[in-house]
């Protein structure tokens, strides 16, 4: 199960240096498009907040009250606390690039000031968790606690409409630009 959010971690790591080059793009005045990263936030709201984080959420709750000590359980939950965090920005965004693709006059400075928190919060939140909170994971859940919280998983069916078999098509253009970049 980690290993699948690894790789999804490396997944969302790719939308962000995408996100990174339109950053730059937009501070030089050079054109962009913004429905690629309108369709970025979009795969963000959509498909990492409302199944990538609920799951390591899952993974972290299990852990927090079956396998830590009674100090961390009254630990205020940083990885919640970071998802909660990282689904406002998203829709803060998403609310910012719709405004842009109707044609609204939002300052650039702005824009790129809050795209760039935004993605400086998504590196440090990867960084802290494949950095802290897996090897946590790893060591303190034995197999038994892995196939018991798969098994509660209730969105294990869920697919993943970029990066997984088959590409919706609201992603079409993005998987190939994302295929591009990493080429």
């Amino acid at each position: 199960m980690l290993d699948n959010i690894s790789k999804e971690h490396r997944n969302i790591a790719s939308l962000l240096k995408v996100l990174e080059h339109k950053l730059e793009m937009i501070r030089s005045g050079k054109a962009v498009k913004y429905k690629l990263i309108a369709d970025i936030i979009s795969y963000m709201r959509d498909y990492s907040d409302k199944y990538h984080h609920p799951k390591e959420d899952v993974i972290y709750d299990y852990y927090r009250k079956y396998r830590s000590s009674d100090a961390q359980q009254t630990v205020p939950n940083k990885l919640e606390d970071e998802h909660d965090a990282l689904r406002q920005m998203t829709l803060e965004l998403a609310d910012v690039v719709e405004l842009i693709l109707l044609d609204a006059v939002i300052p650039l400075d702005q824009f790129s000031e809050k795209l760039e928190n935004y993605i400086n919060y998504q590196w440090r939140h990867l960084d802290y968790e494949e950095q802290e909170v897996f090897p946590v994971l790893k060591s303190a859940l034995t197999e038994d606690d892995w196939r018991n919280i798969e098994q509660n998983w209730e969105h294990s069916a869920a697919l993943d409409p970029l990066f997984g078999s088959q590409v919706d098509k609201q992603f079409e253009e993005l998987a190939e630009r994302i295929s591009i970049s990493e080429s």
